[in-house]
């Protein structure tokens, strides 16, 4: 008999955590150029993709961006994250030539940037069904949602070179052991490169 229960000491083993999904440049520029897509709504959803993919907003954030968050000149949007965090994120020339074909002349000043054809906010639900539809258009057979395009946008950011304390900026993620998880994904896109470039690698594995 013991007084103390040894099973107190024990930890249950950490669960691994899953790489983040991402698309290979080719299918992320197939999705978000949205050829295939056709509609009244065509404009608005092809600006919708395209800042998701220029810019790694959450859903959300897309949702609730107000048009004077937008700076069109200097192509920059100001996006309220989570806990109210305030942070400027650029975007570049095919995302304003998408916005400018959406919003046009349009006078107002205020309100909702992305809108439903009833001109109320366009939701979260909506952007979902924007992305499967492009996905579908695009011939893209994995499974590919918002948040994909803003694994995306980070991926290839790091990919090409950027710093990863700048990519913790743009996502608005508080803790840069959130935002070293792409590190992961790229060392998986190294170790599969090396294993199928370098000779050695190869003569091991056959």
């Amino acid at each position: 008999m013991v007084r103390r229960n040894p099973a107190r000491e024990v930890r249950a083993p950490r669960p691994a955590r899953k790489l983040v999904t991402f698309l290979p440049a080719d299918e992320a520029a197939a999705v978000v150029d949205a050829r295939g897509l056709a509609g009244a709504a065509r404009d608005r959803d092809v600006a919708v993709l395209e800042m998701l993919y220029a810019t790694g907003l959450r859903v959300s954030e897309l949702a609730g961006l107000d048009l004077d968050a937008l700076d069109r000149d200097a192509r920059t949007v100001r996006v309220l994250g989570k806990g109210s965090k305030e942070r400027m994120v650029p975007y570049g020339a095919p995302a304003a030539r998408a916005l400018d074909a959406y919003l046009g002349r349009r006078a107002a000043r205020s309100g909702p940037v992305f809108v439903n054809h009833r001109g109320g906010r366009l939701g979260v639900r909506s952007i979902h069904t924007i992305v499967r539809r492009a996905v579908r258009a695009a011939g893209v057979t994995r499974r590919v949602s918002p948040h994909t395009l803003r694994h995306t946008f980070a991926t290839h950011l790091l990919d090409h070179g950027a710093d990863l304390r700048m990519i913790q900026e743009l996502l608005g993620h508080s803790r840069l052991s959130t935002t070293q998880r792409y590190t992961h994904v790229s060392t998986a896109r190294l170790l599969q490169t090396y294993e199928a470039a370098h000779p050695r690698a190869r003569a091991a594995s056959s």
